[in-house]
Formats: structure tokens, C-alpha cells, sequence
């Protein structure tokens, strides 16, 4: 699970609390990911607790609550090191809504939705790109600007999918199938109350 694993990174650098981690976290990743949930943090530091691989401590406040703050174990840099170890797959395998769409769409058998559904994607994907281009050029640390490159190569290969669907299904003839037949309202009725 990377967020937990990110979680024991940021804490073999020594202890830290809650905000403390979800702000370098943040700055860690850059603008890309999005912030971190504070409540998801918090549960994904009682589990790492829970499973033997931080520890904490509540610190006394004089004016706010008691801060707790989290130390990673053995178990856990021992954690870190086989995941930093392994190799990652995609996280969703190959499963994508827009692979999904794409299909109906073609066997719709209506080239205007095929094309409906590439127009629409090709113009969320430049958007997507320009704005990873504008947060690359302001990125000062340059993991930042190495994470948003790479999410810049994905938006990129994904737009070439969408240029190869348009190339094998608008522009090559007979690709699509036929439309399937409309079903006859007459005779759905007949079957019914047949049956």
C-alpha cells in the first residue's frame, strides 16, 4: 500500500506527528497527488501501529490536546526495505473506465459516440497536460518535477491509446461492428405476455 509505505519513509527520518507528516508528505509528492486526507492518515497510522510497524507517544500540550507522535520500528524499516526492494505493478492492473467506454462505444456500432467519446478524452488529456506542464515548470525540487514528468508520460501514452482507437475504428472501414437491432417493442410485449 503505498501511503503506508510513504508514512514509514517519511518516519525513518526520525519521529513526527500527524500534521507534521501529512505536510511533508505533500511536500514530498507535489501538487499531483492531492492532498492527504488527515482522517486517512490517522488511519493508516493506527494500523501501522497496530501491526507492530510504528510506535507512538503522547507529548502533553499546555494549551491543546496531547500530540501524539509516531516512531518507526525495526518491523517497520524492515517493511520499508522489502517494498523499497520489490518492483510495482500498476496499481489497477489494466482495468480502465475508459478502455470500458471505448468498447461500448464500439460496439454501439455509432461512429458518433466513438467519436464523442475520443473527442471528449483527447480534450480532458491536453487539459491534463497542460496543467502538469504549468506545475512542472514551478516545481522547485526536482523529485517534484521528476514525479510530474513521469504523470506527464502516462497522460501522453494515454492520448496515443486514444490516437490509435480513432486510427483502427474511425478511419479504418468496417471496424466497426453493425449496430445492433433495435428490439421491436411489439414483439417484447407479445413474448410476454406469452409467457
Amino acid at each position: 500500500m503505498p501511503i503506508h509505505h510513504a508514512v514509514l519513509s517519511l518516519l525513518s527520518h526520525g519521529p513526527s506527528y500527524g500534521y507534521e507528516l501529512k505536510g511533508a508528505f505533500e511536500t514530498a509528492v507535489g501538487p499531483q497527488w492531492g492532498p492527504l486526507n488527515i482522517g486517512h492518515l490517522y488511519q493508516i497510522l493506527d494500523r501501522l501501529s497496530r501491526d507492530g510497524m510504528v510506535v507512538s507517544q503522547r507529548h502533553a500540550q499546555a494549551i491543546k490536546p496531547d500530540r501524539v507522535v509516531y516512531e518507526i520500528t525495526d518491523a517497520g524499516r524492515g517493511e520499508l526495505r522489502r517494498w523499497l526492494g520489490e518492483a510495482s505493478p500498476r496499481s489497477g492492473g489494466f482495468r480502465d473506465d475508459f478502455f470500458l467506454k471505448v468498447t461500448a462505444a464500439a460496439r454501439s456500432g455509432d461512429a458518433d459516440t466513438v467519436k464523442t467519446v475520443l473527442t471528449q478524452q483527447r480534450t480532458y488529456l491536453m487539459r491534463e497536460l497542460r496543467n502538469l506542464d504549468g506545475l512542472r515548470r514551478k516545481a522547485e525540487d526536482p523529485v517534484v518535477a521528476l514525479l510530474l514528468s513521469a504523470a506527464t508520460r502516462h497522460v501522453e501514452a494515454d492520448l496515443s491509446f486514444v490516437d490509435d482507437a480513432d486510427r483502427a475504428l474511425l478511419r479504418t472501414p468496417g471496424a466497426l461492428p453493425a449496430a445492433p437491432p433495435v428490439p421491436d417493442a411489439d414483439a417484447a410485449e407479445r413474448l410476454r405476455s406469452a409467457g
